[in-house]
């Protein structure tokens, strides 16, 4: 496991460093989608679901918002064409045949240790209660708390309950990392 997390740090960093240098928007904004993504499948075989859960809706979402304003803001970006024509002859335009595999490789690839990730979980329905017992019967003494579900997000599983809150700040962080990328053009 240790091999496959650090493959996909190793694609997330080179991802994360891509998104900084990108000439457009668009290619930044495909870049942190693949640190998002990535961090969904480090998540997953982390056993984390329902981290990975949070982190795949908030990249989702802001993955649509952001690909629909860029679209919608810079058409002139993406009028390339498969055929390109020259002195009557038609040309593959390279450029967009190596961006349309390079979509899928990578596509692939996530696929992959996706796939590893989710065949490491426990299968659906399968109750694992080790933890579930422990804040049931002593919850209410130990957290001091009225409110079973308060005392157990916030004393029991304070980290869980910050791993969420940084994936929504880091999705903020990232917004704001690609709207100043147009900034610099």
């Amino acid at each position: 496991m240790e091999l496959t997390l650090s493959i996909l740090l190793i694609f997330m960093i080179i991802g994360a460093v891509y998104a900084l240098f990108a000439q457009d928007l668009l290619s930044a904004l495909i870049s942190c989608g693949i640190v998002g993504y990535g961090l969904v499948i480090c998540f997953l075989l982390l056993k984390a679901p329902d981290l990975a859960i949070v982190q795949i809706v908030v990249e989702s979402i802001t993955l649509i918002i952001m690909v629909a304003v860029i679209l919608d803001s810079t058409r002139q970006d993406l009028r390339e064409k498969i055929l390109h024509r020259e002195k009557g002859t038609h040309f593959i335009n390279a450029k967009y045949v190596f961006n349309v595999l390079t979509v899928v490789i990578l596509a692939l690839f996530f696929l992959f240790f996706f796939n590893q990730a989710i065949g490491k979980l426990e299968p659906f329905g399968t109750h694992v209660t080790r933890m579930a017992s422990g804040y049931m019967g002593e919850a209410a003494l130990k957290t001091g708390s009225a409110n079973l579900v308060t005392g157990v997000l916030f004393d029991f599983r304070g980290y869980d309950t910050l791993g969420e809150a940084t994936i929504l700040f880091t999705a903020v962080v990232g917004v704001l990392t690609i709207l100043r990328l147009r900034g610099r053009k």
